[in-house]
Order: C-alpha cells, then structure tokens, then sequence
C-alpha cells in the first residue's frame, strides 16, 4: 500500500489526496510538515510536502506523484482519452499553479500564519491574480467541471487551489479576487462538494484547522 505524506491544511496534499480518492486507490496518510531536519531532506530534497511513498520509492512535487498515479493506476483514469485533450488539461493545471496559485502564495504568510506583508507586495499580487486569472477564465469552461463536461485531472487541483486562494484574497484585499474574475467558481464549487470525495478531503481539512484544546 502507498502512502501520503503532508498535512489536510495543505492545497497540494489534498489535490493528490482527491486524486487517489476519485480513483479508487487504497493508502494510508502520515502526518507530517514541512522540514529542513536532515532525516526528512533525504525523503523530501527542498523539505517539502506532499509526498508519496510508493514500493519503489519516494515521490516529491505534487505533478510528478499525480502522473505516476495515473500512470501506476490506469484503471480510473483521470486524464481525457484524447491526446489533445490531456494536453489542455495539463495546459490548465499548469496555468492555474505557476499564475494563480503561486502568486496568492505571496499572501499567505499574512492570511494565515499571523505574518504581514507589505503594501508593495499587495499590490503587485493583486495585478498579477488579475492576469493570471483572466487567462484562466480564457481556458477554463466550467460546464460543469473546469475542463468541460467530464471530472478529470484539472478538478483535483482546481477545486483545493480555488478554496485556498479564494480565503486568501478575502482576508487580504476584502474581495474574493477568484470570484472577481471568475463568476463561475462560486457554482462549481458547490458543484464540487456534492463529491463524496471532495467531501472527505474538505471535513479532513476542517478538521485540521479547527483550534486545539
């Protein structure tokens, strides 16, 4: 059996933890944060998470585990058939994780770990979100899923990336700048939370979340 290594809270986790839910794929989770311990750089090269323990070894960067389970597990496939097809899709998560999500990353710090950023930084993000997601509202099709009328890959990123984001730009500029630039996140993520799946990963990630004590 594989096993996934991170935390709930994490957007990246939880897109490989839908991932290996919609594909029926048995494994078990181990806690775990990020480090710079020496012992966890041998697993993790930059001591990040997600990672996936597999029989053969140990994955970092989310992308690469969820190519292999597609590759590894092919009997629930989470790409199109269509060559094409599975190009937009990666197309997609690609332009939604290094132009919309990596971006709002700058934010987190002061949305959700106590920090500040500096006016400089606000704005400059808030610029390069309308960009970015107005390329995405480009790509995206939302009928009813991201990539069109069937779940696939884009969603497992899609749905955890928006919620994350989505949080972040409210607590920050006051606004959700997804829903600014993308009507249409509002419908599919409810959408989305019908999924048994989604709703495994969504009360794991409350769960989390919720004070201590």
């Amino acid at each position: 059996m594989i096993r996934l290594l991170g935390f709930p809270v994490s957007n990246y986790y939880n897109k490989i933890k839908l991932a290996l839910l919609e594909k029926g794929v048995e494994f078990n989770e181990e806690m775990v944060r990020p480090s710079q311990d020496p012992a966890f750089l041998a697993r993790s090269p930059l001591g990040k998470i997600p990672l996936l323990e597999t029989p053969h070894g140990t994955l970092s960067e989310s992308q690469a585990i969820f190519e292999y389970l597609e590759d590894a597990y092919p009997q629930h496939p989470l790409y199109p058939t269509d060559v094409f097809a599975r190009a937009k899709c990666r197309e997609l998560i690609f332009h939604l994780e290094l132009n919309v999500e990596l971006e709002a990353r700058r934010l987190y710090k002061e949305a959700f770990f106590g920090g500040s950023v500096s006016e400089e930084i606000r704005q400059d993000v808030s610029e390069r979100l309308a960009r970015g997601l107005s390329g995405l509202q480009r790509l995206a099709r939302f009928s009813p899923f991201v990539a069109g009328s069937e779940f696939t890959a884009v969603d497992c990123a899609a749905f955890n990336h928006f919620v994350l984001v989505s949080a972040a730009t409210r607590k920050i500029y006051g606004e959700c700048l997804v829903s600014k630039y993308l009507p249409e996140v509002a419908a599919y993520l409810e959408e989305m939370k019908k999924r048994p799946s989604v709703q495994k990963v969504e009360q794991d990630r409350m769960a989390a979340m919720a004070p201590k004590g």
